[in-house]
């Protein structure tokens, strides 16, 4: 196939060796391909004097001639004609060596995935007055046969911009005069010449929404921040700070109206989200998966455009200063990230050049039944640089706190959600996916040696071993993990009417087995209020007001046990709907007294948390921790101590999950002195009975619990109390 025909047909594989200049001798010889063009002249763009005009070929719109005056490093331009106009382009095709840089060094560090791929805008310094504007394109597809880029600029015509491939299996190109906010994408032909779907940037940084799904170009370098002295403050230790996360899906927060397809914006939330989280006591943010999606309905978790934040609420410049509000606010902001599995969209990355570039080939490893998507090849080099990259990005740009990690244990074991047959054993025979497993320990290598302020926490399901310890020890180096065994249990046991409950008291004490095994997160996330599984309001029995006393004696009960906190948005407000995505959190509920109430629990327990080191500073420490009561069955209560990092503060609960009210109840308390009232879940503040509590009481040498001293006190019906010691009398 002659060079005219492989042009026009955009199946051009090597451009660079047959467009741009040629010199020979001292004779320099220009070839342009230039669609639809009847003329073509060439300039010097430094003097912007003409220097030669160039001859059709093969009446084709290619054009060739000798140019005289044009030598090496002479930067030169085209001026052309066609039917409707004229206009000057400089010639991307003079610039190869300049392309072929970004993709020199991208394998010697998985930041430069994103710092040389992609749409990266650049000043050549081609010897003119003032350096050249660029936008240098690469992308990845290693067995395409050809691939262009597309765009405004060349009227989304395939044929106008072939790029060139190296030995690496990137496609590059430099185009002068393609700044911020241009549209693009690629378009790619697999190894036997078949178009495929035109498809989005990979490493795209900014991205519009249906039905064009197209990449933008974007200059993360213009936003100004205002956070220093949150970044630049000293390393602190997590595991002895307060941690109570609220976990936000944006789109639903809050709605500017009742259309469904209408948001706030990442600015709205920075002011609206940000004051009401501050003024709630959370101390972090956790928004559902940001990075760029096709389907509304996935929330995030079937992703396209990982490097992308997500267009529906604003640019990438919006959603900085959404972190940016956070951090001078004092709230940290960790995002929901998904390398697991990524949607079959046309767009995307599934068989991303006619081949299986990013995901496993075999469907027993590539294909995820639960949720009909690709999950990627772990084990091959690009992909892991890919999402280790990934990982770091949104650390560097986004100045991200944290990552919380979607689905690890589907990661880490090939038999996951597979019956006998469909999966294949690793080579020792077993069921776990050592790939995965590398990958995970190098992603949390990479965060925690780059950015020491930061922190991964993992959604892992299984009883997998050291999933929050160092991979120096074996583990795999998150800095925590999100305790399933605790919510899935907790949540089973208040959701029995109390009457049967003391035939499952071992639910609520259990987790203490395990409960430092790991650095635990306790998560009522947004995956217990959805799909049928009710609000956590109408989990709770009996009626209206036993309903909204269970939950406040359950929220007591998950401030006093061991491990960080998470609550899905609308829990602090006892909503009663379960979650809809295409809706706002209930927030006229606010109107009545009892949800009210309920949010005025989760503040009053919040700002407590913070303020008693006794309730967070040993949350993963065996000596934070007492039983004072856990085999009260019969009463369905439980009793425990929580002790400070000296043990100079002691902070005493005590959970009565049952509707009867237990007068002079007698605890064992540790020391002699006066124990004083923090909190009582059933106040009359939060919609309680206000059954008649003491404020204080004075412990008496009568032993009880296994203690020599004890304190005796009314115990309110589904309550949860907290006293602390002040010291003797």
């Amino acid at each position: 196939m002659v060079l005219s025909q492989q042009l026009a047909q955009a199946a051009c594989t090597y451009p660079f060796s047959q467009l741009g200049p040629c010199f020979d001798n001292g004779i320099a010889t220009v070839t342009a391909w230039v669609p639809h063009a009847t003329s073509v002249a060439v300039f010097d763009v430094a003097s912007g004097n003409t220097l030669a005009a160039l001859s059709c070929v093969d009446d084709s719109f290619l054009f060739s001639g000798q140019v005289k005056g044009l030598t090496e490093g002479t930067v030169y331009g085209l001026q052309i004609v066609n039917e409707e106009n004229e206009y000057e382009l400089i010639d991307p095709y003079q610039f190869q060596q300049q392309a072929y840089h970004a993709v020199h060094f991208v394998d010697h560090a998985p930041e430069n995935v994103y710092r040389q791929l992609g749409a990266q805008l650049v000043e050549l310094d081609v010897g003119l007055s003032a350096p050249l504007q660029a936008t240098r394109f690469a992308v990845y597809a290693p067995n395409a046969s050809a691939v262009s880029l597309l765009g405004d600029f060349n009227y989304w015509d395939g044929s106008s911009h072939p790029m060139q491939k190296t030995d690496l299996g990137y496609w590059v190109l430099v185009v002068p005069d393609i700044h911020a906010g241009m549209k693009y994408k690629y378009q790619i032909k697999d190894a036997d010449g078949n178009q495929l779907p035109h498809k989005a940037d990979p490493v795209g940084f900014y991205a519009e929404q249906y039905p064009s799904h197209t990449s933008v170009v974007f200059d993360h370098e213009q936003y100004e921040w205002q956070d220093t002295a949150w970044m630049t403050r000293q390393r602190d230790d997590k595991y002895h700070q307060p941690m109570s996360i609220y976990e936000v899906h944006l789109g639903s927060w809050k709605r500017p109206g009742d259309d469904p397809t209408q948001y706030l914006s990442y600015r709205t939330l920075a002011k609206e989200l940000v004051e009401y989280v501050v003024d709630m006591g959370y101390t972090h943010i956790e928004v559902l998966p940001v990075s760029e999606f096709p389907f509304d309905g996935s929330w995030g978790y079937q992703p396209v455009g990982l490097f992308s934040p997500t267009s529906r609420f604003g640019d990438p410049d919006d959603f900085k200063y959404f972190v940016d509000q956070c951090h001078q606010q004092g709230i940290g902001v960790i995002i929901d990230w998904v390398p697991a599995h990524f949607p079959e969209d046309g767009h995307g990355l599934a068989r991303f050049d006619g081949t299986h570039v990013y995901e496993y080939a075999d469907p027993r490893k590539g294909w995820h039944p639960d949720w009909n998507s690709c999950i990627y090849d772990f084990g091959k080099d690009t992909v892991r640089q890919f999402l280790v990259a990934n990982a770091l990005f949104w650390l560097e740009k986004f100045h991200i706190d944290g990552l919380r990690v979607d689905a690890v244990a589907s990661m880490l074991y090939l038999d996951y959600s597979r019956k006998d047959g469909e999966w294949i054993p690793n080579v020792d025979g077993g069921n776990e996916n050592y790939e995965a497993i590398s990958l995970l320990q190098w992603m949390n290598q990479e965060v925690y040696s780059k950015f020491p302020l930061a922190m991964t926490i993992a959604e892992e399901s299984t009883s997998f071993p050291k999933v929050s310890r160092p991979v120096f020890e074996g583990g795999l180096g998150f800095g925590f993990k999100w305790n399933m065994g605790w919510m899935h249990d907790s949540l089973h046991y208040i959701s029995k009417d109390p009457s049967y409950r003391r035939y499952h008291h071992g639910e609520m004490t259990f987790s203490m087995v395990y409960a430092f095994d790991e650095n635990f997160v306790l998560p009522i996330s947004h995956d217990e209020v959805v799909h049928g599984k009710g609000s956590l309001l109408r989990k709770m029995p009996g009626d209206e007001w036993q309903q909204a006393a269970n939950l406040r004696a359950y929220a007591g009960f998950m401030y006093l046990h061991p491990g960080k906190k998470l609550n899905f948005m609308g829990n602090e407000i006892g909503q009663a709907n379960e979650w809809n995505h295409d809706s706002s959190v209930n927030w006229h509920l606010l109107t009545f007294e009892k949800h009210a109430g309920i949010q005025h629990l989760y503040r009053d327990l919040n700002h407590l948390y913070r303020q008693y080191p006794a309730l967070h500073q040993l949350d993963h420490d065996i000596h934070g921790f007492e039983w004072v009561d856990h085999g009260n069955a019969e009463q369905s209560i439980v009793s425990m101590l929580r002790k400070s990092q000296q043990g100079e503060q002691m902070v005493y609960g005590i959970c009565n999950f049952t509707p009867v009210p237990r007068d002079g109840f007698r605890m064992g308390v540790n020391l002699p002195g006066r124990y004083r009232l923090l909190l009582n879940t059933d106040d009359k503040k939060y919609w309680g009975s206000g059954y008649p509590v003491v404020s204080e009481c004075v412990s008496q040498p009568q032993g009880w619990n296994h203690r020599e001293h004890s304190i005796v006190f009314d115990l309110p019906p589904l309550a949860t109390l907290l006293l602390v010691y002040e010291g003797a009398e």
